[in-house]
């Protein structure tokens, strides 16, 4: 008989509110967001979301690996926090046109710190098309 240790994962999120030009709420990310853990990266940016947060800054300094789960989720908070806002003075196939020539960066989600391995599957996924990312908070908060 086989025995296999399973580690459990988890992933840890600490928020904070920053104030810049807006509001913006940083969500630290410690562990990686996989398919294991982006429920609840899910449900804290949903939580985050519903108590008001227009602007989010993801740190991913203490994340070194997104999973294809945790690409997909960053995608839907895109769009969630694209319709909450109001951000829709874009037709939907005006959106799709700018995202493929690079002419949208979603002006309500950024990324902060991405590890090598992050940022490549990042760009090969095509996310950097309309999520900027930024390796310095200061200049991140300054963006919104």
């Amino acid at each position: 008989n086989a025995c296999f240790l399973e580690k459990e994962q988890s992933v840890e999120i600490i928020t904070s509110i920053e104030n810049g030009r807006v509001p913006v709420t940083v969500m630290q990310i410690i562990g990686n967001i996989d398919s294991t853990t982006y429920d609840a990266f899910t449900l804290k940016a949903n939580e985050l979301i519903h108590d008001g947060a227009h602007h989010i800054l993801v740190d991913l300094s203490q994340s070194p690996f997104i999973s294809s789960a945790g690409l997909r989720t960053i995608h839907g908070l895109v769009k969630k926090l694209r319709t909450l806002n109001s951000d829709t003075d874009l037709s939907e196939a005006e959106y799709k046109k700018r995202i493929s020539t690079g002419a949208y960066k979603s002006p309500h989600i950024k990324l902060l710190n991405l590890s090598q391995e992050t940022y490549t599957a990042f760009t090969l996924s095509g996310f950097d098309m309309f999520i900027e990312t930024y390796t310095d908070k200061a200049t991140a908060l300054a963006s919104f």
